[in-house]
């Protein structure tokens, strides 16, 4: 599992939890959901069937997340729109492109999950 912790602001703090996707790690993703205002899954293109489970279990949760297509060095063997209707993921759930390597691309990615977190629940 790995932490992280970004301070935004002087009383506005994000803690970041990750874990791999695989079933073994599951048991730590109910406690790592609680209180969380979202989640992004990291794709990878090259094994998109690795993140069913996934995304099965934020869509089953409710907690707004994000499709996070994660490319090397520019490189992405499909568009937003083919994994969407691959995942079978509906229109709210927003699908980017990010290189995880790239600190600018880590960024866009956590705005784009406060974003669409935030709209969740004004709706």
């Amino acid at each position: 599992m790995a932490f992280g912790r970004i301070t935004l602001d002087q009383d506005l703090i994000l803690y970041l939890f990750g874990t791999p996707g695989q079933d073994r790690f599951w048991f730590m993703w109910d406690d790592l959901v609680r209180g969380a205002i979202g989640a992004v899954v990291l794709v990878d293109t090259r094994r998109l069937a690795d993140c069913f489970p996934a995304v099965d279990y934020f869509e089953n949760s409710g907690l707004p997340f994000v499709i996070a297509l994660n490319g090397f060095d520019g490189h992405q063997p499909y568009n937003p729109e083919e994994v969407r209707e691959a995942l079978q993921i509906g229109p709210d759930a927003p699908i980017i492109t990010t290189d995880a390597r790239h600190r600018a691309d880590a960024k866009s990615a956590l705005i784009t999950l406060v974003e669409h977190a935030l709209m969740a629940r004004l709706r």
